[in-house]
């Protein structure tokens, strides 16, 4: 039986459920401008752009799309951009008019672009100038008809151009080919704007994840799983109008998109958006316009509590840090506090399920913990062989079931087939992330299925490791990973970036020797390796297979 333990730990103050939506996601920017038209809905840089100015230029660019470009209900768009005023835009642009908005990550090239526009079937695109070139394939080749092209400076403020890094201050480009249009073009007609009769459970976004094997898969959301997670995160984290919402992390990934973006303008609140991370600009953001609610990656509050310059700084308007991807070291969590008087809220959440399913309550803010699953969530955990329901503080795979899952991968059928269960007669999304729960119903997870590492036959759960590290004043960031052994199979190996005042006086024994103390024998890292940095996916999560696939083909 699919355990409900959790629901008495529920916040007194918010429903157990939530109802069904009953607008779609372009509603929230309409119904946000009409309450507050001259309100800033964006920051960028030093340029405001109201709600009235925010609605105006979406409704320019999707007449653009419709009229010039052929983009009809139910016809994808590829958004390649960075966090920036065009990607708020845009996003909402294709989806007034009923289109699938396909984000992707602008650190993409010429192979990857050419699978997501081939795959999803595009025919148009809106990406900015650095970018153009990785679509000269798909031009060519006839996939992509009409290639928007944004320039970022476009959307600075001169007096703020020192803080902007070198690709948003390139000057406009211009390119001698019809299929190539400038961002400006898009802006320069007025005309009267028809939104399309769209209903909540018309598809709004295909979202591409990479999973463990094999090319990335296109998750399916509707205007109603999109709208559960906006609603969720709205209510869950106390927003309203008053709220300025630092926005670091990406809008293309699933954190930024619903938790920095979408929640911030369906409750009228204020984006501040910083594109690229730099703790000591984040710093300055958030004295300068009082943010109140940051989504991030932990790495990034480690990054922001180790920044000298934002010792000095005033951030006390903070009220909600929020994340996921990776655990808050509890050391961290504890600087945070320290420095902040906030508890990080740690949550847990995918793709698949456009974000969040848990969180922890804002009553009970639990440390390296998940929490409980979040408004008319179910989740469990079972043995990943057999399929049998386990019990508390048994470790297994988390399985996941609500109406903020996905339909289902993008023309997909066999991965539909092998990521979704039946129990209880109930449709269960199967995670792949291997956890437990305990007696009041808390979410606890130890790693990836295809992560762990079995030393010696004794199992080695990497985010454990690194928990227990982060507590080593020297250790900035890691990452656990197997290295092969002949005589164990596997063993266990700490990629580490050191704190600067550490880097000339730790060595590998120091971590080592450390260890012995804080761990079991076969947990302790045998093999350890200083690094200035760690490899991050789009999205600033850390890369471990990355460094996992280079440690075995390196001893092959």
């Amino acid at each position: 039986m699919v355990q409900s333990r959790h629901l008495k730990h529920w916040p007194v103050h918010l429903p157990k459920s939530l109802e069904t939506p009953r607008k779609t996601i372009f509603r929230n920017l309409l119904d946000s401008a009409k309450r507050f038209p001259d309100k800033p809905a964006v920051i960028f840089y030093g340029k405001t752009i109201s709600y009235k100015d925010l609605e105006e230029q979406t409704k320019a660019l999707a007449n653009y799309l419709r009229n010039e470009c052929r983009v009809q209900k139910g016809d994808r768009v590829i958004v390649d951009l960075q966090s920036s005023p065009q990607f708020v835009i845009s996003y909402y642009a294709v989806l007034s008019l009923g289109a699938l908005v396909v984000p992707i990550s602008p650190m993409n090239v010429a192979d990857e672009i050419n699978h997501y526009c081939t795959d999803s079937g595009a025919r148009a695109a809106i990406a900015s100038q650095d970018v153009v070139e990785e679509f000269r394939a798909v031009i060519d080749q006839g996939f992509i008809d009409h290639l928007i092209v944004a320039t970022y400076s476009d959307y600075i403020d001169d007096d703020f151009s020192n803080d902007a890094p070198t690709v948003m201050l390139e000057e406009k480009k211009y390119w001698a080919s019809p299929q190539i249009i400038n961002w400006s073009e898009t802006q320069s007609k007025k005309s009267p704007f028809e939104e399309t009769d769209t209903l909540i459970t018309d598809l709004a976004a295909i979202l591409y994840t990479s999973g463990t094997t094999g090319r990335p898969k296109g998750c399916m959301h509707t205007h109603e799983t999109v709208m559960r997670t906006i609603e969720g995160a709205v209510i869950w984290e106390a927003m309203d109008s008053t709220s300025v919402l630092l926005s670091t992390a990406p809008l293309f990934h699933v954190t930024g998109m619903q938790h920095s973006m979408n929640a911030g303008i369906a409750a009228a609140g204020t984006l501040v958006i910083l594109p690229r991370w730099d703790p000591k600009i984040a710093g300055s953001l958030i004295e300068r316009y009082g943010c109140t609610h940051w989504a991030n990656v932990p790495t990034m509050v480690v990054d922001l509590l180790a920044e000298p310059s934002v010792e000095k700084r005033d951030l006390s308007s903070l009220k909600n840090i929020f994340g996921g991807g990776s655990s808050m070291p509890e050391a961290v969590a504890q600087k945070l506090f320290d420095r902040c008087g906030i508890q990080y809220m740690e949550a847990y959440g995918m793709t698949e399920a456009i974000s969040q399913t848990h969180m922890n309550p804002p009553h009970d803010l639990r440390k390296q913990c998940l929490g409980i699953p979040t408004f008319d969530t179910r989740a469990t955990v079972i043995d990943p062989e057999t399929l049998k329901e386990l019990g508390p503080n048994e470790n297994g795979e988390i399985i996941v079931a609500g109406p903020q899952i996905m339909l289902g991968y993008w023309e997909r059928e066999d991965a539909n087939k092998e990521s979704f269960i039946d129990m209880d007669g109930i449709k269960f999304f199967r995670t792949g992330d291997l956890g437990s729960f305990d007696e009041d119903g808390f979410f606890y997870i130890s790693d990836r299925i295809k992560r762990m590492i079995n030393a010696s036959g004794f199992k080695v759960w990497p985010a454990e490791v690194e928990a227990t590290l982060y507590k080593h004043p020297a250790v900035k960031e890691l990452a656990i990973i197997s290295s092969p052994d002949p005589r164990r199979g596997e063993t266990v190996k700490a990629v580490i970036v050191l704190n600067t005042s550490f880097q000339n006086n730790t060595s590998a024994e120091d971590i080592t020797s450390w260890s012995r103390k804080q761990m079991a024998s076969y947990k302790i890292p045998r093999l350890v390796e200083f690094v200035t940095e760690l490899p991050r996916s789009g999205s600033g999560k850390i890369q471990w297979r990355v460094l996992q696939e280079a440690e075995w083909q390196h001893h092959s």
